[in-house]
């Protein structure tokens, strides 16, 4: 990987004389002069790179996240009603429904931020209970938001190096003193995220301030930081937000390779057409209910579905 030095230049052209930014020989000026050849071998050495290096219980196919009758309610709200689906590792799986279906509301329960009122939430086999954030996080499940949530002050490649720290095992007496595995571990996570950077699309802004990316480039950062975590499970929450058809179509891409790189992914997304065309399979809720599962091409057919969507009567419903 490219270093990041002390350019002085900033993407635009202007000078900065306190600013850090790719070598201007880095990572992009490269990728221009490589043949198809060249590029191809290069994005391959980067894709091993980011490839999750963590044992896995469970097989490819094999269920990797189980929901298990999962309810949650808020007083006499439910939320969420007896909610089960399995995602199976190495694969994309949609999760869709209205705006207030649960859908968010189930990354919450998944990921730790809300503990069921019943059922439990098993990751290979095994019940999360009531760990915390941080430790459901270092059991290999990670997640984006509706909301991006960036270190805005931090550059983009700080801000994925600190998702490189849920794997780090230095102690916090060994950081103090900055003892060899610190170093050590430091200068992998700086490595391994400007490999992140360069595989989601971004590696030409690795030193501008997240504040200061435009808005695709802060929703790439956000699954690059997650990746850096090294999940199991892949936690991706309406990531098309705000994008545009092309936009939509490079993050369709991104999201396959994300997958084929050795990754499963858990989507909520509204718009159909990128559900359709970059998910596995599908599971639908509808006011904290599973109302349908299966293939996209079942869940388009599907007259729950249609109904669900579309508001036609219980009663029009075959």
């Amino acid at each position: 990987m490219s270093d990041v030095t002390d350019t002085g230049a900033k993407p635009g052209g202007e000078v900065d004389d306190d600013a850090e930014v790719p070598a201007v020989g880095g990572i992009v000026a490269e990728l221009r002069h490589m043949s198809a050849e060249e590029r191809a071998r290069h994005e391959a050495e980067v894709a091993e790179v980011v490839a999750p290096d963590r044992e896995i219980e469970v097989g490819v196919g094999d269920t990797l996240l189980a929901m298990r009758d999962v309810t949650l309610r808020f007083g006499g709200l439910v939320a969420l009603d007896s909610v089960s689906f399995e995602i199976k590792r190495g694969e994309i799986l949609g999760l869709i429904g209205p705006n207030g279906a649960g859908k968010t509301t189930c990354f919450n329960v998944i990921t730790g931020v809300y503990r069921p009122t019943a059922g439990q939430v098993l990751l290979e086999g095994h019940p999360l209970g009531r760990r915390k954030r941080y430790a459901i996080t270092q059991l290999g499940i990670a997640r984006t938001f509706q909301n991006i949530r960036l270190f805005n002050e931090m550059t983009a490649l700080e801000n994925v190096v600190v998702g490189a720290d849920a794997r780090h095992r230095t102690s916090v007496l060994g950081a103090l003193v900055r003892g060899p595995r610190h170093h050590r571990e430091e200068r992998q996570a700086v490595e391994r995220a400007m490999a992140l950077l360069e595989f989601v699309g971004i590696a030409d802004r690795a030193a501008d301030k997240a504040k200061n990316l435009p808005y695709g480039y802060q929703r790439r950062l956000e699954i690059a930081r997650a990746l850096a975590t090294e999940p199991k499970l892949l936690c991706l929450d309406e990531p098309a937000a705000g994008f545009n058809p092309a936009e939509k179509e490079g993050l369709m891409e991104l999201i396959r390779t994300i997958r084929d790189d050795g990754y499963t992914v858990l989507l909520i997304e509204h718009d159909m057409r990128l559900v359709m065309g970059v998910t596995d399979r599908i599971v639908v809720l509808e006011f904290g209910k599973k109302i349908a599962a299966g293939l996209p091409a079942e869940i388009r057919e599907n007259p729950a579905v249609i109904a669900a969507y579309l508001g036609v009567p219980d009663d029009g419903v075959a």
